[in-house]
């Protein structure tokens, strides 16, 4: 009876871990401050690490003591995997630089200016911090401007219609100065990520540039650069 208490205590421990991992995001998303959901997906991790330990232990225990094994397996389970997930997380973010702006032209970057009066309580500027440049050359060595065998007006329009496709919030397009800028959310949080798109004639038709900024957080996970990457390539292939 005893031995089934703490398998029943080890069982809701992890299901509440895990329930404070998953809900960080769509907490974030209905208007809990960023902050404070990051750190109940902190505490929901550490959380669920315990508690999978301790699952493994109580079902090494039941298995000695021919006990019932249904709890401890379903608490392993569930707390193995949302801290794995949780896991993958950290890991990630230790295998990217610690920055939040990604641009493919990092002398001239693109400038926001449609999108600015959204980022007026944004925790990250609007400017671009040329520091940064290193760490993206040497992670992110592919981010590189697009050319594109195509005149600027056609070029702009199948980025256009690109950013449509992807669902982005169109912020601003003129296409006179060959600038689209919109706005990107990231899919668990609900993080938004501005994007400033630069189309200029070149003399094989178009040069296209791209950046990526986050309103929040000091690392992106690399969201930025996949983003911009994504983005490239598919417009390449829609051109080609």
């Amino acid at each position: 009876m005893r031995g089934n208490g703490f398998a029943r205590f080890i069982l809701l421990g992890a299901a509440l871990s895990a329930a404070a991992v998953l809900l960080a995001g769509p907490l974030h998303r209905m208007g809990v401050d960023y902050r404070a959901a990051l750190s109940l997906l902190r505490w929901g991790a550490m959380a669920a690490g315990l508690f999978t330990l301790l699952a493994a232990a109580a079902l090494v225990v039941a298995l000695i003591r021919a006990r019932p094994k249904g709890m401890p397996l379903v608490a392993l389970a569930v707390g193995g995997i949302a801290f794995a997930w949780s896991l993958s997380l950290m890991m990630t973010a230790r295998t990217v630089p610690p920055i939040h702006d990604i641009s493919t032209d990092m002398d001239d970057p693109p400038a926001f200016r449609d999108v600015l009066p959204a980022r007026v309580n944004a925790a990250n500027p609007a400017d671009y911090d040329p520091a940064i440049s290193a760490q993206q050359r040497e992670a992110y060595a592919d981010i590189r401007p697009l050319t594109l065998d195509a005149a600027p007006d056609d070029a702009f329009r199948r980025a256009l219609a690109l950013v449509d496709a992807r669902g982005w919030t169109l912020v601003g397009a003129d296409e006179a100065a060959g600038r689209i800028e919109a706005t990107a959310e990231t899919r668990w949080f609900g993080f938004k990520d501005d994007v400033v798109i630069r189309i200029r004639e070149d003399e094989a038709g178009s040069r296209v540039d791209m950046r990526s900024l986050s309103r929040v957080g000091q690392s992106d996970l690399g969201a930025n650069a996949a983003r911009i990457r994504a983005f490239l390539r598919d417009l390449q292939q829609g051109a080609g």
